[in-house]
């Protein structure tokens, strides 16, 4: 029911109200969309800046069109207003050649100015770089992204730490059944303060450079929709100074301790490869220990777990309290996690014995 104003001559102001609230509640999203960790607007290396400098030209341009364009709308409704007492009919014209020739060679004319420096941004943007770069191998999962460093042989799960001020080239491609069986879905790639977003392909080969001018953490996601947990699979780039970077290559180079026996590490890299009838966690996740090559598994490399900071898709933080809930029902924690297709992380139904083993194993993986 409607309250109305009972001062008389006073129209309802419920409604007024209404609609200004959720005027202002749209604003906020509109504004909240363009600020943050992942804001575009806010480059953060040169891959990322030459878009955003595009982008603010041809918001430009198209500001200076919008006002003519509106100011002349404007100008006529005023200026041809039909005015009291004005009962003629106004004089009918057809076509005015000059008029015609203008309007069509002038917005042809700011088309071509936008389109060549576009086209040439975009090959600019999938060239090789010139100087010397990194490159990095993304595969993108239902739900996350594995990165492997072919000049390091270096498998790892979505945290991708690059060194600040070198160029890195991505080869993007999606799993396919030789991983995984989920072909054919189509993942995208997107840091917003480091590049551009850009499609992985089941079969294909795409690429995509990137560059972090200052040292920090950037946040992105997967852009395009892959299933009904699309929106739990998120990305993050560490970049790193050189120095900490080579740390970070040495690390991740070093094998996976094994621990002593008898204690209760040993006892959950045990169930970590045999939980008898059930599926056991090495038959989807490696742990390098040294013995032979590194190879990749359908589930993310843990040979260093703990050198992240997230984990399931980069959306909950690493923590002993949190990967323990994780371990004991992974749905609870990321919904559609686990499809009927049989791909994602299952419930073992692990036992609190087991649970405490296998936490204690994992933390030694840093």
């Amino acid at each position: 029911m409607t309250v109305r104003d009972a001062t008389p001559g006073r129209r309802p102001t419920t409604g007024r109200r209404a609609r200004r609230t959720a005027l202002a509640a749209a604003l906020a999203l509109v504004l909240a969309a363009c600020s943050g960790e992942q804001n575009a607007l806010d480059p953060a290396g040169p891959y990322a800046q030459a878009p955003h400098d595009l982008i603010i030209w041809v918001f430009g341009i198209a500001v200076v069109v919008f006002v003519l364009v509106q100011g002349l709308i404007l100008f006529t409704t005023w200026r041809f207003r039909r005015r009291e007492g004005d009962d003629a009919i106004p004089a009918q014209t057809h076509g005015n050649t000059k008029l015609e020739v203008l309007w069509t060679v002038i917005p042809a004319l700011i088309l071509a100015a936008i389109s060549v420096p576009t086209v040439q941004l975009i090959f600019e943007q999938m060239d090789e770089p010139e100087a010397e770069y990194l490159t990095v191998e993304v595969i993108g999962h239902r739900w996350w992204f594995e990165y492997y460093y072919p000049d390091y042989d270096i498998y790892t799960a979505n945290e991708m730490a690059i060194p600040v001020g070198v160029p890195v080239r991505l080869e993007m491609t999606a799993t396919d059944l030789a991983r995984a069986a989920d072909l054919g879905v189509i993942h995208s790639f997107w840091i917003p303060r480091l590049a551009g977003k850009q499609d992985l392909v089941p079969g294909h080969t795409t690429y995509l450079n990137l560059q972090a001018d200052e040292p920090g953490r950037y946040l992105g996601q997967c852009a395009e929709y892959c299933g009904l947990s699309h929106a739990n699979m998120r990305a993050r780039v560490v970049a790193l100074d050189a120095g900490d970077f080579e740390a970070w290559v040495a690390d991740q180079t070093t094998p996976a301790d094994v621990p002593a026996e008898g204690t209760l590490e040993a006892r959950g890299r045990e169930l970590f490869g045999d939980l008898g009838a059930r599926q056991a966690c090495a038959s989807c996740h490696a742990v390098w220990e040294g013995d032979g090559p590194r190879g990749p598994g359908q589930g993310p490399d843990l040979t260093n777990l703990f050198s992240r900071e997230e984990f399931a898709g980069a959306i909950h933080d690493l923590t002993p309290d949190m990967l323990r809930a994780w371990l004991a029902n992974p749905n609870e924690l990321k919904p559609m996690q686990y499809d009927v297709n049989g791909i994602g992380m299952p419930n073992l139904n692990l036992t609190d014995e087991e649970l405490d083993a296998l936490v204690a194993y994992l933390m030694t993986l840093d």
